[in-house]
């Protein structure tokens, strides 16, 4: 206890505790002030690691989640029928073993001597330490596993079992976002955000960096493939006149790809996607880069599939495919010759944030986009393309230009104004989003599904269904959108209404209709419906209209004509 009378908590219960305490507040600044505290508390080792489980940097999963359901079973003397009625209760298999598991158990599970060797001298086990031994125990036998894991089963409390158990199954999501935790460092190293932002970003070992390393190298000793923190752009919340005169902002279209970074330094060649992956491999169309650009530069821009011409004049003519072409491309290791003739990767810049080796985002945007329409010029690959610039006169041309942005398999148009400097974050006041209104479509719930984190109770997940003569074709999923007393209101209704049970899914009575919309639309062979939907989320309950009354398959195909692409 302090002076205050306040429980000091240190090693992996003060991680544990801190996760409890973001796990049941509602207000940011709650979240704020526990992770501070715990910043300000923590070895470096664990500050590290906590960085890195926050920036998506965890170790592999080195046992999978029907083993932990075994041995769960085992100890609790549970069927395992049982045990997973109770998981499809609370949702979530880390607290689930938390909350069956008995105080103290015995087992009897032993090795032989020196069949595991965890790190040594250690007075407290910490986070490092859990996390590090994780790694030694990838490689390792089932029974090692075993008795490592019930080991600290037997030696955790609640809270340390449940926190334990997630970093086990990979899923460490606790809803708190990498900004905060970026805010929480820069107030206890007074630091600013940005900086912090960007010292740990790049492609950095937990298990091998110092923390002094991390946040207080000196540039030259910096990791050479270090990219730079996204600036991301607000929705447009009000009319467009309200930003003041239009000459003051640059207009561009808003593209559906993948945000990325492209970088060239010490002759090397890194490419980033805005979620912090180093996809380099993924994307060979960027190779030329490599001889093409000059070291020090860092290019910002949309990673997207397209096709392109050469006019008579030598001049380029290309078009943006639809992004499910794009997405034959996400998740694949290995790229096939096929794969690169049918889905061309392109690469649409739209700003510059290194050259020269020097950081030019403090520079305003008209001066980052001369420099940058020189680069693109130079570089003459007709894959690699300037986001144009859309020229208007006034807001209400804009506007009516902005209705056509489907047709370039675009969402809409990106406002951002001149003056600017490239910022970290999302951030209010220089870059919006003008996006086009979303396509709708009336459906009707045919499944439901618990949610995970604080909805793992209720029933949250639904799909949809369009009619199709007398038959319900289902052709979207979608778990957003609703507030926390329609979403009762409903897992009232899936829980007096179910009519068969697939595992966790309930069948339901088709009587709910939603209007669902979504972002666009395409043809797919994987979905019954012959439709895939981007997007989707339910943006209304539509308690005025009955099941009978919903759109049919035969609405959804006259969209897809109109506004999507058949591949």
């Amino acid at each position: 206890m302090n002076d205050n009378g306040n429980d000091i908590r240190t090693g992996f219960s003060a991680f544990a505790e801190m996760i409890r305490v973001l796990g049941i507040s509602t207000k940011t600044n709650d979240k704020l002030d526990a992770l501070m505290q715990y910043f300000s508390a923590a070895s470096d080792r664990d500050k590290v690691w906590t960085i890195a489980m926050f920036s998506g940097r965890k170790p592999k999963r080195f046992v999978s989640p029907a083993l932990l359901t075994q041995w769960c079973s085992e100890i609790t003397g549970l069927p395992l029928w049982l045990f997973h009625e109770s998981y499809l209760t609370v949702g979530d298999l880390s607290e689930t073993i938390a909350l069956l598991l008995p105080p103290n158990f015995v087992h009897h599970h032993t090795l032989q001597a020196d069949e595991f060797s965890a790190p040594s001298n250690v007075h407290e086990k910490t986070l490092a330490w859990y996390l590090e031994c994780f790694i030694q125990l990838e490689k390792q036998d089932e029974s090692v596993k075993k008795k490592f894991i019930l080991d600290n089963w037997n030696e955790l409390n609640a809270t340390g079992r449940f926190v334990f158990n997630k970093l086990i199954s990979g899923n460490f999501r606790i809803g708190v976002s990498q900004q905060l935790v970026i805010n929480a460092l820069a107030k206890v190293l007074e630091m600013e955000a940005p900086v912090v932002a960007h010292r740990i970003s790049g492609n950095w070992d937990p298990s091998t960096v110092s923390f002094d390393e991390l946040m207080f190298a000196d540039a030259g000793n910096a990791d050479a493939s270090k990219p730079y923190p996204f600036y991301l752009a607000y929705p447009l919340e009000d009319e467009p006149a309200s930003l003041g005169d239009p000459q003051e902002w640059q207009a561009e279209w808003k593209w559906d790809g993948i945000r990325g970074q492209v970088i060239k330094r010490n002759n090397e060649l890194f490419v980033w996607s805005r979620g912090e992956e180093l996809v380099t491999e993924k994307f060979p169309e960027y190779e030329v880069l490599k001889n093409v650009l000059e070291n020090g530069t860092c290019l910002d821009g949309e990673i997207i599939t397209m096709s392109y011409s050469k006019n008579d004049d030598d001049s380029i003519e290309w078009k943006q495919l639809p992004f499910s072409y794009l997405q034959t491309r996400i998740g694949r290791k290995n790229i096939s010759k096929k794969q690169l003739q049918e889905a061309p990767v392109g690469l649409i810049v739209y700003d510059l944030l290194e050259y020269d080796g020097e950081d030019w985002r403090p520079r305003s945007l008209d001066e980052r986009r001369a420099k940058l329409e020189e680069i693109i010029v130079a570089i003459n690959q007709p894959h690699i393309q300037l986001s144009p610039v859309i020229d208007f006169n006034d807001w209400d041309e804009l506007a009516i230009i902005r209705d056509g942005s489907r047709d370039r398999n675009s969402e809409g148009v990106m406002l951002k104004r001149r003056s600017s400097i490239y910022q970290v974050g999302r951030k209010r006041g220089d870059w919006w989003k003008w996006k086009i209104d979303a396509l709708t479509i009336d459906a009707v719930m045919i499944y439901a599904q618990k949610g995970s984190g604080r909805r793992s109770n209720l029933y949250t997940d639904y799909t949809f269904a369009v009619k199709d003569g007398d038959k319900l074709v289902p052709f979207a999923k979608a778990y957003g959108g609703l507030t926390d007393k329609e979403f009762a209101q409903v897992d009232a209704f899936v829980k007096r209404n179910s009519l068969e049970k697939f595992g966790p899914v309930r069948t339901v009575k088709p009587e709910l209709v939603f209007e669902i919309a979504f972002e666009g639309i395409a043809a797919s062979t994987r979905h019954k419906s012959g439709v895939a939907v981007r997007f989707p989320r339910m943006s209304r309950w539509r308690h005025d209209k009955k099941a009978d009354e919903i759109n049919t398959l035969d609405d959804l195909k006259k969209m897809l004509d109109l506004y999507g692409s058949k591949k």
